[in-house]
């Protein structure tokens, strides 16, 4: 399942993009437009931020913006950054593989082969996706 951080820092990305000239935007502003509160948008702009997604303006006029095109945004990328792995078992990952305790051979698991198949076609959507795919 999909956590609120990923879901709300899809949104967020998603309106600054939607932003027509990539002025710096409050806080306030997306999390009124997209119901989330300001307190969690703050940690998940944050993290996007130093991710290297966003830059940040102080003062007035300030806020955050996009500091890629929104076509040069994967999001893949994007989905690791907030939500971590994209296989939903270590032993189907590439990236944070883990050998699952109770399997006694890898190779004949089926419950493996299946979420190998799931990572696999989600990598493959995501991949296929940039920021200007879903925003516009």
């Amino acid at each position: 399942m999909l956590s609120k951080k990923t879901k709300y820092g899809i949104k967020a990305l998603t309106f600054l993009a939607r932003q027509k000239d990539n002025s710096p935007v409050q806080i306030a502003e997306i999390a009124k437009s997209e119901n989330i509160s300001i307190k969690f948008l703050e940690s998940i702009l944050l993290l996007l931020r130093h991710s290297g997604f966003l830059g940040a303006k102080k003062g007035k006029g300030g806020g955050y913006y996009l500091i890629k095109a929104p076509k040069d945004i994967n999001m893949a990328h994007v989905y690791r950054i907030l939500e971590g792995p994209i296989a939903l078992l270590p032993c189907a990952s590439h990236n944070f593989y883990e050998k699952c305790v109770d399997c006694t051979d890898e190779a004949t698991c089926a419950v493996r082969k299946l979420m190998i198949e799931v990572r696999d076609n989600t990598l493959k959507i995501l991949e296929s996706n940039t920021l200007a795919d879903i925003a516009f």
